[in-house]
């Protein structure tokens, strides 16, 4: 019998000519054996790992808790001083020293001081020429003064000479006895001693206008020497110094700041940035926790004294400044301090809660135990033609879904506040520690040992070679 074109052979594609009839029937039936033993393996191999990558799904569920719900706004501020004053220097020149402050020290930052205490000295070398040399201009306007008065009291002497021989000059009249210019010489000098008075006069309010413009003068230079040395204007802590001995201060448009007082430290603000959509929930007077860094695991509470007006817009955000009112009597909060700060909008007390997750979880409609489709297909119809959608999601905002065997069933609660990862949810079947369904997972059935394939290589131990048996 001729196999060499047997159908046997041809995906084999064996040459077993010049082999005797028996030989290649045995050498034949050898290649079909092995053929199938490979397919077996293959089949085996596929169905053992596919068996071990079994994934199968379950539900995510949490329970229903009783608690405190707290619902609040979240920001970032700054502890800032009730009041503060700049104290700043109205002349130029070189800071000579430093006073000292309520405790005898030398005046620096954290110095408590007193209402006029001296906080430094400005070199005062030119103000003091200046004050001088305005003193010598107040007295040479009082000479001036004192001359005028005299030279007044001159002119209505005369005036009073020219009078009385002008009144006998009429009486006499020209005649043989007084000749026609001896009576006019008696009117001429009588009118120019009047004359002559009133520029007196003005003299003497020339001289007075020159007093009080040197006086001016002088009253300026005073002040200017006076601001040479810089007083506190309240009673305070110094909280910054910015300057040093031997720097020189200039002042021009600006005056420039020397040190900052906090006039009360036992009452502090918080100045905290919040995002426009927030704004509209603040209100003075709202109870206010934060917490600052330097005091971690510690408290703070306050409450809203005012919202600025004035936004600030930065990279198209637009926030308000509101300001936190907050007691220091202990002096822990320093100026300055970051502060996470945590408005209050509402609380409740002991109220039954769910994850948001629970809420927002909605099955498909195999999920849903098979007593329960048609409610909820009723449900979702009613809902579809009220906001005018078919989605099925919108019939799950207001219900639980509570897992049953394989399947979960709906519990209608109504919602309360939410603080953004619990939310307040009252209904009648609802109890402390239900399980609720808060979505899927998955879930792999894997071999105990992937070793335990028989076609799998055994590899040694970790850390040493295998152990001899």
């Amino acid at each position: 019998m001729n196999t060499e074109h047997g159908p046997e052979t041809q995906g084999a594609r064996v040459e077993t000519r010049g082999l005797p009839s028996g030989r290649r029937r045995q050498v034949i039936k050898k290649i079909l054996i092995v053929a199938v033993f490979l397919g077996l393996v293959a089949g085996g191999t596929g169905w053992y790992l596919k068996r071990g990558t079994t994934e199968t799904m379950s539900y995510r569920t949490d329970q229903v808790t009783r608690g405190d719900l707290l619902v609040s706004i979240r920001a970032t501020g700054t502890v800032e001083p009730e009041e503060v004053v700049d104290v700043g220097a109205q002349v130029a020149g070189q800071i000579l020293y430093f006073g000292k402050d309520a405790n005898g020290k030398t005046v620096d930052y954290g110095s408590p001081v007193e209402a006029g205490t001296v906080l430094a000295k400005i070199d005062d070398s030119l103000y003091s020429a200046d004050e001088a040399q305005a003193q010598a201009q107040v007295q040479a306007a009082k000479a001036s003064l004192q001359r005028a008065e005299a030279d007044l009291e001159q002119l209505e002497a005369k005036l009073q000479q020219a009078q009385r021989d002008w009144k006998r000059a009429q009486k006499l009249g020209p005649s043989e006895a007084l000749a026609q210019s001896s009576y006019d010489a008696y009117q001429s000098a009588y009118e120019t001693a009047a004359a002559n008075v009133d520029v007196g006069k003005a003299a003497i309010l020339q001289a007075k206008a020159s007093l009080t413009q040197a006086e001016a003068v002088l009253r300026r230079a005073e002040r200017n020497l006076g601001y040479c040395t810089i007083k506190s204007p309240v009673k305070g802590v110094i909280i910054d110094r910015r300057v040093n001995i031997g720097q020189t201060v200039v002042a021009s448009l600006n005056a420039p700041s020397l040190f900052l007082i906090a006039k009360d430290l036992t009452r502090m603000q918080v100045w905290v940035a919040v995002n426009e959509a927030d704004i509209g929930k603040i209100r003075p007077g709202l109870p206010v926790t934060f917490t600052v860094d330097a005091f971690p695991g510690e408290t703070f509470r306050g409450e809203v004294g005012k919202v600025r007006l004035n936004a600030s817009m930065t990279q198209n955000v637009v926030t308000y400044t509101v300001e936190i009112v907050t007691d220091n009597s202990t002096g822990q909060l320093l100026p300055y301090l970051t502060a996470n700060v945590e408005f209050q909008l509402d609380r409740r007390s002991k109220v039954l809660m769910v994850p948001n997750a629970a809420l927002r979880w909605k099955p498909s409609t195999e999920q849903v135990a098979p007593e329960a489709r048609d409610a909820l297909q009723r449900l979702a119809g009613r809902k579809a033609r009220a906001d005018g959608t078919g989605s099925a999601a919108s019939t799950t905002r207001t219900a639980l879904w509570v897992p049953e065997g394989n399947f979960v069933k709906p519990l209608r609660v109504q919602q309360g506040l939410s603080d953004g990862t619990y939310t307040e949810v009252q209904g009648e079947s609802l109890t402390e520690g239900m399980k609720v369904v808060v979505g899927m997972q998955t879930q792999s059935s894997s071999n105990e040992d992937v070793a335990t394939n028989p076609f799998t290589p055994k590899f040694p131990p970790r850390g040493g070679a295998a152990r001899p048996k």
